[in-house]
């Protein structure tokens, strides 16, 4: 037999610390090759503005770790109380009465995770609107007011409530459902002044975006969404708190309903998602409500125990659950990453580099046309499908302007995958989300840097 020598190689390292070595820029470890005694070296793919910005992050990414290392105990402890197992992952058909248990499962493992009293988890929600549109119309009637407390609403809710004409196809003012907003201070946080005096008697649903939507404002923390809440509740305790759920599940150790909401609504193919489940969203919150919401979706009297989840979907919710917390952390890397790197080439984000956050949006203002639609054209090169088509602005359902998309994902829309977004208007923002990993916006931004 030959004679096999041990050669080193090295792997380059952002940083590696402990209690008795100081902080080194790469890490050398053995290896068994042949006799040729070759010192090998992995090169570093990122461009250099990306590799001082992993440098700098490095407290920021551990804290990240804690976060994820937190939500992960939370959802595994779920699981484990709701008894899941792998009889929960079959599909079912027709009216999808038998189905081994896994929706009831799957909603208690939820309604436990986000601290609320049920959940509905279904493939049958659309989109993130589709379960905000069933929670809206769960919870207001004919002569209701809802008031919107964070500024205007996301463009694909302004048919659902009536604020953009809908065509007389049923928006909650075709069935007479008054609406008001209190408009952002202008920090771009909510008008806590304004809002002390906001609710009315008449006023039955409060609604809370908790992230930035295609507004140039700062997303909400939970913290945040309690302080409004009680405002709220202070001036109509009968005024029920609906919160857009959407892009901030498992981004801080907390979630709405465990500071008052009594419901929340978003979709799966976003953060709760993980990147695994391939379509749906969620409502939980009080059970009174969450039931209303599933008479919404399906028709009253039918409850949440039918509607076929067909194929290996149940599966995919309960992984794509299970990872979310871990998905998420990544994509606040890489929005941490983004800021950090835009930051330092002179362009406006929100939120500001190195800050905590309260999503996982990350938006970055180009001031031009071109400059937004290199930048999307940019990340859809970079991306694992679809990279050689090239993304083209246009009328989208749901949207007031003109809006361009780059999402070469798995899932069609997934936004819990690396993509981004935005509407051709001033001030010309991209809205960048999600990532598996955060390696994958270091190379992308390359891509980016070369591009604007």
């Amino acid at each position: 037999m030959k004679s096999i020598s041990c050669a080193t190689i090295t792997y380059p390292l952002h940083r590696i610390r402990d209690s008795t070595v100081r902080c080194v820029s790469q890490v050398s470890l053995p290896v068994n090759v042949n006799n040729n005694n070759i010192h090998h070296s992995i090169p570093n793919p990122f461009v250099p503005q990306v590799v001082e910005a992993v440098d700098a992050l490095y407290s920021e990414f551990r804290s990240v770790d804690n976060l994820v290392a937190c939500n992960t105990t939370r959802v595994l402890k779920a699981f484990q109380n709701a008894r899941v197992g792998s009889h929960h992952f079959g599909g079912c058909t027709g009216y999808g009465h038998d189905e081994a248990g896994g929706r009831e499962a799957l909603d208690q493992a939820f309604a436990e995770i986000v601290g609320a009293e049920s959940a509905i988890v279904r493939s049958q929600f659309f989109s993130g609107t589709h379960a905000i549109t069933c929670a809206l119309f769960a919870l207001l009637r004919p002569g209701d007011e809802l008031l919107a407390v964070a500024g205007a609403p996301y463009d694909t809710l302004e048919e659902v409530i009536g604020k953009r004409d809908s065509g007389g196809l049923g928006s909650l003012q075709d069935f007479g459902v008054k609406y008001r907003e209190v408009p952002l201070a202008e920090d771009g946080g909510l008008d806590w002044n304004a809002l002390m005096v906001a609710v009315k008697p008449k006023t039955k649903c409060s609604l809370i975006q908790r992230s930035c939507g295609y507004s140039w404002r700062q997303s909400l923390s939970v913290s945040d969404i309690e302080k409004a809440i009680k405002i709220i509740k202070m001036q109509n305790p009968g005024c029920l708190v609906m919160v857009d759920n959407c892009y901030g599940e498992f981004v801080e150790s907390i979630e709405p309903p465990m500071v008052g909401a009594d419901l929340i609504a978003g979709s799966l193919i976003k953060n709760p998602g993980g990147t695994i489940a391939p379509c749906g969203g969620y409502v939980a919150g009080r059970k009174k409500w969450v039931e209303a919401a599933a008479a919404r979706l399906s028709a009253p009297g039918l409850g949440v125990d039918c509607g076929a989840t067909p194929g290996d979907i149940m599966r995919a919710f309960f992984q794509g659950l299970f990872l979310s917390p871990q998905m998420v952390g990544e994509a606040i890397k890489g929005s941490l990453l983004i800021a950090e790197v835009l930051a330092s080439q002179g362009y406006k984000v929100q939120p500001l580099p190195r800050v905590p956050r309260s999503d996982t949006v990350q938006a970055v203002q180009l001031g031009s046309r071109e400059r937004l639609l290199a930048f999307c054209e940019a990340v859809q090169r970079s991306s694992p499908v679809g990279s050689y088509t090239k993304p083209i602005a246009g009328t989208t359902p749901g949207y007031a302007s003109e809006v361009i998309f780059a999402d070469g994902t798995f899932i069609d829309g997934s936004t819990s995958e690396l993509s981004c977004d935005g509407p051709l208007r001033e001030p010309f923002a991209v809205f960048c989300q999600g990532g598996t990993h955060w390696t994958q916006w270091g190379l992308v931004l390359g891509e980016v840097l070369k591009s604007i």
